[in-house]
């Protein structure tokens, strides 16, 4: 046997067998199987790893900023006028949350923990300086006071209300940003201290806000099931709220949307619970995206999240009381939010009833710069980037007994709206890619074997024809031989090469000559006798 028929059969027994063992371990995917496993039991809050020092202290640097809607016309819109707001903004802060506390519950399948916040300015990112800049915007202590005797005897209004104006205190207030969002002594708040020292004298939209945690989580880490990586077991204590209507709407569902469950599909719908809504929303799948070179499904609320119960039933158990609903894209939290008639949006009333838009003059939703989404490395379930985006609204109505409120048309007065954004950074993003290009190595091995044992079979096919032209030659010139041998034999002369000189012949004129030896001479035509 030849090298070549030994490389040609060497060359056939790999084939085959990579083509076995590779469709194999497709048809059975050992592979998929095995890599799925390892991040299932892995990717678990119990893990030393660093999934789980990421989930201590994120490193992406997430920033918060807050935009105002400050009050053009409120001559206007106290005389029964549409009022016109002009945003300004954003005041940009950095925003820290590490956990805190940690601690292991129940052999490690539970995990508690606290999450303080604490937010320092970046004058970079800002638009102006919140200690100097001024604005105009809702007296809110005024309305919160103004809702809270709402249910008292009109002669009582009535008394407190010739209290308030001998103070000076108006519908609308003129403040710094600064004070606005982290506090100031309210002079109104003030008077209610002096009789009630239980209500804080100070107000600020963020007032102790700056280095507290918004309560007490006990999550889930996934060591009983890896699809409850990271939701919240309870709040405070509470596996539900009482806020609420209905046993739905009471439910503590999802995670506090710094983590998910690996291996995130795009049917399925990701619950969070968002304390400062006092409720868990739903998002659902919306496109695929790349961020830094990593490929990520888009997650965002769909349009039911705040629809009118009307169209979906089952936001009917956040009407408080029951029967007593807003319309699409609006949800009153006073119900969690003691004092003034607080309702939540998204910003400028994105994806809310066109009434509430045109109730007031320089709105202007769009989805590119309101709309509320997360970005989801579906292999990890880890963010990779996202922006939560939620407005901050007031009730403005007329109130009997407060005469500055007799002209005004009922309104969803728009406060301020902040952008709470969070990219994954460059040495994240590429210990990321270097994460993901392992396992799709590893979880593509069985298609690599068939791919060599495609190659290898190609090899073969290459050898095989041309083995065979090889051997299709050289019969093709053993032929020729043998032919030009058998022409050259009949063709041939023999001449006499004895040394003698010629002598008469004896034989008959018809025989030929045979004294002396002959030869074989180049083909030449014989000689006659």
């Amino acid at each position: 046997m030849t090298r070549r028929s030994c490389a040609i059969y060497a060359t056939g027994i790999v084939c085959a067998h990579l083509l076995i063992l590779g469709i194999a371990l497709v048809v059975a995917q050992v592979f998929q199987t095995l890599i799925h496993s390892r991040l299932k039991k892995e990717i678990t809050l119990t893990e030393k790893s660093q999934v789980f020092e990421s989930w201590k202290n994120p490193p992406p640097p997430v920033y918060m900023e807050y935009y105002f809607f400050n009050v053009t016309n409120p001559e206007v819109f106290l005389a029964g006028g549409k009022a016109a707001v002009k945003q300004i903004g954003p005041y940009t802060y950095r925003e820290y949350r590490p956990r805190e506390n940690v601690t292991f519950l129940e052999n490690g399948t539970k995990l508690y923990a606290l999450n303080p916040k604490t937010f320092v300015f970046v004058p970079e990112k800002s638009a102006g300086n919140p200690e100097v800049d001024i604005i105009r915007t809702v007296n809110i202590p005024f309305v919160a006071i103004m809702n809270e005797l709402n249910s008292y005897s009109f002669i009582l209004r009535t008394f407190v209300s010739m209290y308030i104006n001998s103070l000076g205190v108006e519908v609308f207030m003129t403040r710094t940003v600064h004070e606005v969002l982290w506090g100031f002594k309210d002079p109104l708040l003030s008077k209610v201290h002096s009789m009630k020292p239980e209500v804080d004298e100070h107000f600020g939209l963020m007032w102790k806000k700056n280095g507290t945690h918004e309560g007490e989580f006990v999550f889930h880490t996934g060591e009983e099931n890896y699809l409850d990586y990271g939701k919240i077991d309870t709040w405070n204590g509470l596996r539900e709220m009482s806020w609420w209507s209905s046993n739905q709407s009471n439910m503590i569902n999802g995670t506090d949307g710094a983590v998910f469950h690996p291996l995130i599909n795009r049917n399925e719908l990701l619950y969070i619970f968002a304390a400062d809504l006092c409720r868990s929303i739903h998002l659902a799948y919306v496109k695929d995206v790349e961020v830094k070179g990593i490929q990520a499904y888009r997650f965002a609320p769909p349009n039911d999240v705040l629809m009118n119960p009307k169209d979906n039933p089952t936001n009917e158990g956040f009407c408080v009381p029951a029967g007593d609903c807003l319309g699409t894209g609006v949800l009153k939290v006073s119900v969690c939010r003691e004092g003034a008639p607080i309702v939540v949006s998204f910003p400028h009333f994105y994806q809310a009833d066109p009434m509430y838009i045109n109730a007031v003059d320089g709105l202007n939703p769009n989805k590119e710069e309101h709309e509320t989404y997360l970005d989801l490395q579906p292999t990890t379930g880890v963010p990779i980037r996202a922006c939560k985006r939620a407005q901050l609204n007031i009730i403005l109505k007329r109130v009997q007994g407060f005469p500055k409120t007799k002209f005004i048309n009922e309104t969803i007065f728009p406060i301020m709206f902040v952008n709470e954004t969070a990219t994954i950074d460059d040495d994240s993003a590429s210990q990321m890619r270097t994460l993901l290009l392992i396992v799709t190595l590893v979880s593509n091995f069985p298609v690599l074997i068939v791919g060599m044992g495609i190659i290898l079979l190609l090899v073969l096919v290459v050898l095989f024809c041309r083995n065979r032209q090889k051997n299709e030659v050289k019969r093709i010139d053993f032929t020729e031989a043998f032919h030009s041998f058998t022409t050259v034999k009949d063709d041939t002369a023999y001449t006499q090469v004895s040394d003698k000189p010629d002598e008469p012949s004896e034989t008959p004129a018809n025989q030929p000559m045979r004294n002396g030896s002959y030869i074989a001479m180049s083909p030449v035509e014989a000689q006659k006798c």
